[in-house]
This record gives C-alpha cells, structure tokens and sequence, in this order.
C-alpha cells in the first residue's frame, strides 16, 4: 500500500502524464482518475473525435493496467463480449473462450450505438465484478473499470442507455473541444500514436490495490453523508 505522499505525487504525476495525450483537459482527466480510484465506471458522452479513445489508453498506460476496446455496433452480441465455448474435436470439450470484457480497464466505445439486449451484457460485469456465461460464473481480473462512450441521441442509430445501465456510472462528463492554445499544440505535435507511446506508467497495478481502501476512508464517508443534507436544504431554499 503507499504512503501517503507517495500516493498524493503518484496521482499527480499520472495527471501530468495523461494530459501529455490530451491537451488542455485537466480537469476532466481529474475527475476521470477520482472515478477510477473511487471503483466506479464512467460515462463520456460527447460528438467523436473529441478524444475519448485518447483519455482511455492513457489512463490505462501510466496505471499499468491491461486495455481492451469494444466497438459497440448495431449487430454486435452479448457474446461477442462475454466470451463463449467453442467445442474442441481433439478433446471432445467444450472450452470457453473469454471476451474482452476480461480486462482491467474496458473501453465500451459508442455504447448507444448497439441493441439494449447487448447493453445489459455490461450489468452484472460493472455491478458485481463477475459474468455469467451459460450457468457458469467467472470473475473478471482486479481492478475493473469501464470507460463507456455514448453519441448524443440527435444522431441517428441510436439507443437511449436504460435508467439500469446508468445507475452502474459513477459519473458522466463531456470533453468538449480543445481551446485555442491546445489546438495549437495539437498541430505542432506528432500522431496520437507517437504521443501515447511517450505516457510513462505511474502507478502499476500492484500499488492500484492500497488505493481504493484509502478512497473509502472515515473522511470521505463523513463528506457522503453530509452530501445529502446539504444539497437537500441547497434546493430547499430555491
């Protein structure tokens, strides 16, 4: 478990390193590793190429963590995710052949664009770290995290996420676009490939797993608690 001052300059050097992929969007690469290390998913919604692909290989590169990316079609199905068994004639068995949902960190790119009845293939993955393949339950590797994409629903071909699915995000946010001075840095700098291969790790999977007891701490349990009250009496006095 770290220290910490050693998880504090951790952090902060895992902001640095990502926002070396995507320019100009601290804020959102903070909140994206306080989803992370609270054991939440999260949701981005936003028009393509804002750079939601780029935040989710990066996160995964300088946490040390194995990446997987779902391209969510309209013909795509639940065992195309899952993973499913294949009957071997050399053994007369059937083996399983696991999904990619069996990764660290899932990138779930445009989720909207795909049926409900694949949608809900993620339930039981996001809320209790496990699938359920043909009566069979497998736990799926820790940590687990789900870095969901969703189109805005103007565009045509998509499926509103149901209110099941969005209960399992911890947050939902929006990149938007890159202002002047991040544009111009854009320009000026090699391909998003080059510039994902110069994210140095941070934070490698076994130092992960002192984080998330820290998150849950006495002081953030205090602050949930208090939440509630205070926005309520917020709106009270609306």
């Amino acid at each position: 478990m770290l220290r910490e001052t050693e998880y504090s300059q951790a952090i902060e050097d895992a902001v640095l390193e990502v926002s070396k992929a995507l320019l100009g969007k601290e804020h959102q690469i903070r909140l994206a590793l306080c989803c992370l290390l609270s054991g939440g998913h999260l949701l981005i919604e936003d028009l393509p190429g804002m750079g939601k692909t780029t935040l989710s290989h990066a996160l995964a590169s300088v946490l040390g963590l194995e990446f997987k990316r779902i391209q969510f079609t309209s013909d795509l199905l639940p065992a195309d995710i899952l993973g499913v068994s294949i009957f071997d004639q050399t053994t007369a068995e059937f083996s399983f052949h696991s999904g990619p949902i069996f990764s660290q960190l899932v990138l779930a790119d445009e989720v909207n664009r795909t049926t409900p009845k694949t949608q809900s293939a993620l339930l039981e993955a996001m809320e209790e770290g496990q699938v359920t393949v043909e009566g069979e339950t497998r736990t799926l590797p820790s940590p687990f995290f789900v870095i969901a994409t969703q189109n805005p629903l103007s565009l045509a071909g998509t499926f509103p996420l149901p209110e099941s699915q969005l209960d399992r995000f911890l947050m939902c946010l929006s990149l938007g676009y890159p202002d002047s001075r991040a544009e111009r840095a854009l320009l000026e700098m090699d391909t998003e490939k080059d510039r994902l291969v110069d994210v140095r790790k941070c934070l490698g999977a076994g130092g992960y797993s002192g984080i998330p007891s820290d998150v849950r701490g006495s002081d953030c349990q205090s602050f949930l608690i208090r939440l509630p009250a205070e926005t309520g009496e917020l709106h009270a006095h609306r």
